[in-house]
């Protein structure tokens, strides 16, 4: 009788010790999965606050000022060309170096996730594609048989290379090569022992670049008026009796930027011309003379203006998309209205520089 209660006491004892060291081990997993789950929350809500952050767009900059840095504070370096090449350089700089840094090849949270920033980033680009090559092909030469500046062609080559590479190379590592290399075109302007490098600030290379700029205006301006879908009469032959094309078009055709694309249109019309912005005013530094020669300082004031509105706050949490006279706002259009104007100055001010 004892040796029974003896084995039901010992029975008893180890069938609780497992009993508890099961309960241990489902608390200790517990522990585990609920740290995970901390863990993971806190990413994300990291994640979420630097999305926010990293989307806030970099304030403007004094071209003027940022030229002398460039220089080291030499006033004696600034000559014709430094301060358009600097705005250029700083525009470059901050597109690669702004909170975040540049997100549009970013793989990994929140910037995989962020679209109008990387947008805005696309939409700087372009202006700094058009002005290197600028710079390239007309700027930095007499004529059009001269040669051509080494600095800006591989600059130009660089900051043509795919925007989205995240590896092999990085879209970073060429965009950071041509900063260099525009950074060795502006040393060589400012060396005044050396005439090789120039700068020739004439009206028929402004006309040149600002041609690319009335394009690239009446581009945006088109898509962001799209935003509530348009019919309009196809013009393309329009004006020439004799002109052909090579595959047959509607007469009418109907105009939408897609839905999901309308706030990307936006942001990179925002990116665009918070660039020219910079280039303009520079512009108006360097191509002084040939301004007031044509008495066309103030035309250019008032397209810097235009754009300058474009930069206004969106206090809006999302791009808003209402008809054209609805009862919801349409930023799109709004946007459209700042920049034809802009484009409409354009184009009168290459009119006054194609005066004599």
């Amino acid at each position: 009788m004892l040796d029974k209660v003896k084995k039901l006491t010992s029975a008893i004892s180890t069938r609780t010790n497992r009993l508890l060291g099961r309960d241990n081990d489902s608390s200790e997993s517990s522990l585990w999965v609920k740290l995970l789950l901390s863990l993971v929350g806190l990413y994300f809500v990291v994640g979420i606050v630097l999305g926010v952050i990293w989307s806030f767009e970099p304030d403007q900059f004094d071209v003027s000022e940022q030229a002398l840095i460039e220089v080291e504070q030499d006033k004696s370096r600034v000559v014709t060309g430094v301060t358009t090449t600097s705005a250029l350089i700083y525009v470059v700089d901050t597109m690669l170096h702004k909170s975040g840094g540049y997100l549009t090849n970013d793989i990994s949270f929140p910037g995989i996730w962020l679209d109008n920033i990387p947008s805005w980033e696309y939409g700087v680009l372009i202006q700094v594609r058009d002005l290197t090559k600028a710079l390239r092909e007309a700027f930095s030469r007499s004529q059009s048989q001269s040669l051509e500046n080494s600095h800006l062609a591989s600059a130009e080559s660089r900051f043509n290379f795919d925007n989205n590479s995240w590896l092999l190379p990085q879209t970073e590592d060429e965009y950071r090569e041509g900063l260099g290399y525009l950074r060795s075109y502006q040393s060589s302007l400012g060396d005044r022992s050396s005439s090789s490098t120039q700068f020739y600030a004439r009206a028929d290379n402004l006309r040149y670049w600002l041609s690319t700029v009335e394009t690239r205006l009446g581009n945006l301006s088109q898509r962001l008026s799209a935003s509530v879908g348009q019919k309009r009469l196809n013009t393309d032959l329009a004006g020439e009796l004799d002109a052909s094309q090579a595959t047959q078009t509607p007469d009418e055709l109907v105009i939408k930027t897609p839905w999901l694309r309308i706030d990307n249109v936006f942001y990179e019309a925002r990116g665009s011309t918070w660039a020219l912005i910079h280039f303009l005013k520079a512009i108006e530094v360097d191509f002084a003379k040939v301004l007031d020669k044509k008495n066309a300082r103030i035309s250019l004031k008032q397209i810097i203006r235009e754009l300058e509105a474009t930069q206004s706050t969106v206090y809006s949490p999302m791009i808003l998309n209402g008809d054209g006279l609805g009862m919801l706002a349409n930023h799109s259009l709004v946007m459209a209205s700042y920049i034809s104007r802009a484009n409409a100055g354009i184009i009168d001010l290459r009119e006054l520089l194609s005066q004599g």
